[in-house]
């Protein structure tokens, strides 16, 4: 061969155990659920393997296909996917990544879940979609006990089971949520799509639906304008007499990432549904499903944050430039630890909030939840795009290369930020709760001060924050400013109790001592960078 081939200096493949992750495990063990451990050990192997890896990029090079109708020209509504796609939602259910918590009677149930959706959203995170509805479902079907007891057990359900078959004689199922329309978007009070009760219990929806995500889900939650006002219905594929429902898939949105998942377009031609809590409370319904989702999307960066720093650490370790290993050159090392502050952060506060979910009955946990969400929604989903802006750009061009799996993530990226809710509903969000539900508040400012006098940046940042908040005039025009200074708060209280110490002082010196700049890699001098980037050698 000649010599103009030979390769040096390339990276060797990442192959490891994601689970791998200090943050991640010290918040299970906080959590009490270290129970589950050894599954997420499991679960890391194979998400860092090989094998998942190539999953990952078979599903999304291999986009799914909309067959609206088969060859004799019969309505089929069928969306194809790439025989991997299974492979990935089997491992996620077997998992228990999806209901499966809400019938865990074990301490630490949804915090652990949340671990595993972490750990194995960083081999894909297209099949996480329909995962997490599933997840979100639950609470909110609630609110009709009989479709509860219907189709909870198989939501919660460890098995998978693909195929349009009657929801009752499959071994389980997956949930989607159908809420925005054209018209509407976020205001989905603005819905026109209808539902006239057709006396027999249930009731006929006539609509459109402009982002159904994961048509090919088993059952629906929707909201439709009921003689009540704007309700919460239950919609399956397929009936109980096994005939197809009316909901035709009018096409797959071409969208920027998130390729392996199918999001569609969804018309109700007197489509069957059951209603799901009281006529005219919709929106209060379907809010559960929409809170827990939030929490996920919050997961999905952080896991995509984790992702990232992991890589460039790799890349850093393994390539030389200028007579030296990157991760040797003083400013690709402050670009790196300081990616992996921003990734401690999130995680560690997403999975603070996927543990109050396991304390339901107690209600300053709940206060704390209702807040703590809507402001770490924000700020973490927020920061993920950047994140994988730097963190691709420490590969340099190999980084623009597909191959290298940079890309992706960079396309990602931005979709937890719109997903439930983008950055202004988000915050608008957070002072509605602050507003309705005050108690909040005082919730959130009892975990945030739990770290009272152990770090002075800290402590003036809480100060500087119960100012902001005291004045309420143009407060919605200072949203972000307010919910940014809050979700900050709150990660710098949860690193300065539990995060490693060259972590923790490294972010209140730039997020919240004013000692960095607007850019990654600008972590202030005595910062102790080698022991924050090892948290993510791997």
């Amino acid at each position: 061969m000649s010599a103009t081939h030979e390769v040096t200096n390339q990276v060797p493949p990442l192959v490891y155990d994601v689970a791998d992750d200090p943050a991640l495990l010290d918040a299970v063990q906080r959590a009490d659920a270290s129970w589950a451990v050894g599954e997420l050990h499991e679960l890391g192997g194979l998400a860092g393997g090989e094998q998942a890896q190539e999953w990952g990029r078979l599903v999304n090079e291999n986009e799914p296909v909309l067959r609206t109708h088969d060859r004799y020209g019969h309505r089929i509504d069928e969306v194809e996917f790439h025989p991997h796609w299974h492979d990935l939602m089997q491992v996620a259910v077997e998992h228990g990544l999806q209901a499966a918590p809400w019938r865990d009677g074990r301490p630490g149930a949804h915090a652990a879940r949340a671990a595993k959706l972490y750990v194995w959203g960083q081999v894909e995170s297209g099949h996480t979609c329909p995962i997490s509805m599933t997840y979100a479902a639950v609470p909110a079907l609630r609110a009709n006990p009989e479709l509860a007891a219907e189709y909870e057990p198989l939501l919660a359900s460890t098995e998978y089971d693909f195929g349009l078959r009657v929801p009752g004689t499959k071994r389980g199922l997956i949930a989607g949520m159908s809420m925005t329309e054209k018209q509407g978007g976020s205001d989905v009070r603005a819905n026109t799509t209808t539902a006239r009760p057709a006396g027999d219990g249930s009731y006929r929806l006539v609509g459109h639906k402009w982002f159904t995500s994961a048509p090919m889900s088993d059952v629906f939650l929707t909201l439709a304008q009921a003689p009540g006002g704007l309700s919460c219905f239950l919609l399956p594929r397929v009936l109980p007499d096994g005939s197809r429902n009316a909901i035709r898939l009018q096409r797959l949105k071409d969208k920027l990432g998130n390729r392996s998942n199918a999001s569609s377009e969804v018309e109700y031609d007197d489509a069957v549904g059951w209603l799901v809590g009281e006529q005219g409370r919709g929106v209060r319904t379907i809010i559960e499903m929409v809170n827990n989702t939030r929490q996920d999307c919050a997961l999905g960066s952080a896991s995509g944050m984790r992702l990232g720093a992991v890589r460039a650490v790799h890349h850093a370790t393994h390539r030389r430039a200028f007579g030296k290993a990157l991760l040797d050159q003083p400013l690709m090392a402050n670009v790196l630890a300081d990616l992996v502050v921003e990734a401690d952060a999130a995680t560690t506060v997403s999975l603070r909030l996927a543990a109050a979910g396991d304390r339901p009955g107690d209600e300053q946990e709940q206060a704390f939840r209702r807040l703590g969400l809507a402001v770490t929604k924000y700020w973490v989903c927020k920061r993920a795009p950047m994140h994988a802006a730097e963190a691709l750009e420490c590969f340099g061009g190999n980084g623009y290369v597909e191959e290298s799996g940079m890309p992706r993530l960079y396309r990602e990226a931005p979709l937890m930020s719109i997903w439930e809710g983008s950055g202004n509903v988000a915050a608008l969000d957070a002072l509605r709760a602050m507003a309705r539900q005050p108690e909040s508040v005082a919730a959130f400012f009892a975990e945030a001060e739990q770290a009272a006098g152990a770090d002075s940046r800290l402590d003036d940042a809480v100060a500087g924050l119960k100012k902001e908040l005291s004045d309420v005039d143009g407060i919605e025009f200072r949203a972000r400013r307010v919910v940014e200074s809050m979700a900050l708060v709150l990660q710098g209280s949860l690193l300065v109790r539990y995060g490693a110490p060259a972590v923790s002082d490294a972010f209140c010196a730039t997020r919240l001592g004013g000692d960095g700049g607007n850019a990654f890699g600008t972590l202030p001098p005595g910062t102790d960078t080698s022991a924050i980037i090892e948290r993510a050698r791997v």
